[in-house]
């Protein structure tokens, strides 16, 4: 197949129109298009391995359209223009997922090839030749992520292939305040196609039937970023596992959309049993037909204002999709956990309120008291370590209460390490002792609080938002000085001589921090009056427990490997009495 040349967005190229009209055939001649390419822009069906449809926006240039095989060239991992952070991070897991499953390297050789010397558009687009025909998004046959049947239902508003969009309730009720309905009506193509990837990706609950993703309503994902300024493709390859590419025969296996709907209405579960592995960067498990409306010009998309002459403006959807079970630790960008030791069922890894932060080393970067395990892709980084320069951490998804979307959070962190494997254990030894330390201390503050404002037998829910808050500012407060402690540490040669030992250091941090977090939630009255009692009892008592001497404190000294503190004198001179 011939390629056109890269798209224009609208309203950023003088090629086309603000009102989204395509210009007249002189105008797209002159910016060097041919007429079979004018024709294949408006005629033919959209393939998201063989045409343009991925936003780019490189240096102070206009964005434009690249497809898959493009993604060598020399482009900034900040390039991805999509305008939403879920699109973009959907994005970045298509086209991992993309490579996994139809280039992925045999072994480390194979891999370490690519890292060093990438393959050109030409090499990818071979690679991706067996799969094209999975990968047709409108048009007649199987289309990418829907049902292989024609669905007998009602047209949904497009704009509900949005994870965040109101549902009917909210709707009918007119409770759609923070997100409102009627924002997008029609989608372009390729807006479309990264939406209903995002969705079936990671599908919350969505009423009778209406199947969760693979990995649960709206998984963590997390990925390495190497280097400083990592190059998109670096960030891709980074994340790639090593496998192997399934055979044409199995693709059905691989992508749901090109066999008949496994329908979970008579009961039938999809497993790594009886699917291809690889299907794990593919599921889809809502029934789903797009509707298609073919325009007489191009129409700017609502959301991301690309225009297209065949627009999406609605959609079909039918209950019983395909029901996941028995993916656990299967997909390579996932972390997570499960609920004993002795629990053989390991569930994915949601994000939570609060945010991502140091706090969830323990379950993000190393393993966890055998109950939270790092995503494959940071295990594989760590077993071997991959010369992968700097790393970071990126760590994004939605936060969902059951079927409604409280946010999209989206963080990074660094990934101090050091290429002497002792000096590995010493630092993760460093960085557990860190976190758990803190752990505790957040558990000191909220106690101390909570004693200095309310009475012995005052009734103050679990979830308390001011008993909270003093946990979250702890833990917040001391975001930057963990890292600055590893950094110190990973570039320490006698990390075990330090003269000032960075558990110490990170006591008194940790002790100042409580301190000033208490001050300011739980203040003396200036009178003196009232809890100035309590306050003055909880403030003193959070003292001792920062001393090592109260069980809560022998916890911390516990956590952070510091010797238990001497027993004051008169306790031994009550033992010698």
């Amino acid at each position: 197949m011939v390629h056109s040349p890269d798209i224009i967005i609208r309203g950023l190229s003088p090629g086309i129109s603000h009102s989204g009209v395509r210009p007249d055939a002189a105008r797209l001649i002159s910016l060097g298009l041919s007429n079979p390419d004018i024709e294949r822009m408006t005629m033919s069906s959209l393939n998201l391995l063989e045409d343009p449809w991925i936003p780019i926006q490189a240096a102070a240039g206009p964005v434009r359209l690249i497809r898959p095989a493009q993604i060598t060239e020399d482009l900034p991992l900040s390039a991805i223009d999509w305008p939403r952070a879920d699109f973009r991070i959907a994005q970045l897991e298509f086209l991992i997922g993309l490579l996994a499953t139809c280039c992925s390297p045999a072994d480390d050789d194979a891999w370490q090839a690519w890292w060093d010397d990438p393959p050109n558009a030409a090499a990818l687009d071979s690679a991706f030749a067996p799969f094209v025909h999975a990968f047709n998004f409108d048009g007649d046959g199987p289309r990418f992520l829907q049902d292989f049947e024609s669905l007998d239902s009602g047209v949904e508003s497009v704009e509900k292939l949005l994870i965040e969009a109101p549902g009917e309730q909210g709707v009918k009720k007119n409770t759609d305040l923070l997100v409102k309905r009627g924002r997008a009506e029609r989608l372009s193509r390729a807006t479309a196609a990264i939406a209903l990837y995002t969705l079936q990706s990671w599908a919350p609950a969505g009423g009778a039937g209406n199947r969760t993703g693979l990995r649960g309503g709206g998984p963590l994902v997390t990925m390495l970023l190497p280097g400083t300024e990592p190059t998109l493709w670096h960030m891709l390859w980074a994340n790639v596992p090593c496998g192997q590419s399934p055979a044409t025969s199995d693709l059905p296996r691989v992508f749901p959309w090109l066999g008949p709907t496994q329908s979970s209405q008579v009961g039938m579960t999809v497993t790594p049993a009886n699917a291809h592995p690889a299907q794990v960067w593919w599921g889809m498990p809502r029934r789903i037909r797009l509707e298609f409306e073919a325009q007489p010009e191009p129409i700017a998309c609502d959301l991301t204002n690309q225009p297209d002459d065949v627009l999406i403006v609605g959609w079909r959807q039918r209950p019983y999709g395909a029901n996941y079970a028995d993916w656990g630790r299967r997909h390579p960008l996932t972390p997570h956990y499960r609920l004993k030791p002795t629990d053989p069922e390991w569930l994915p890894v949601h994000p939570q309120p609060g945010g991502i932060g140091y706090r969830h080393w323990l379950g993000l970067v190393l393993p966890a008291d055998e109950l939270r395990l790092p995503a494959a892709c940071v295990s594989t980084w760590r077993g071997d370590e991959r010369p992968l320069g700097r790393v970071r951490l990126l760590a994004a998804g939605f936060d969902m209460d059951n079927m409604k979307a409280r946010g999209f959070v989206e963080s990074e962190m660094p990934l101090p390490g050091s290429g002497d494997a002792q000096q590995r254990r010493r630092l993760d030894k460093l960085a557990t002792a860190l976190v758990r330390g803190s752990e505790a201390a957040a558990g000191m503050i909220r106690s101390a609080v909570r004693a200095a404002l309310f009475s012995a037998g005052a009734t103050v829910k679990a979830d308390a938002e001011l008993l909270n808050s003093a946990r979250e500012n702890l833990w917040e407060a001391t975001e930057d000085a963990f890292f600055d402690v590893l950094n110190r540490a990973a570039a320490s040669e006698a990390l075990e001589e330090d003269p000032n030992p960075p558990h110490r250091f990170w006591l008194d941090r940790l002790r100042g921090t409580a301190l000033a977090i208490f001050d300011e939630l739980a203040p003396v009255a200036p009178d003196g009056s009232g809890q100035a009692p309590r306050v003055a009892a909880a403030r003193r008592n959070l003292l001792v427990g920062f001393a090592g001497y109260s069980p809560m404190g022998k916890a911390l000294f516990a956590a952070l490997n510091l010797p238990p503190p001497e027993k004051p004198a008169k306790d031994k001179a009550r033992k010698v009495a």
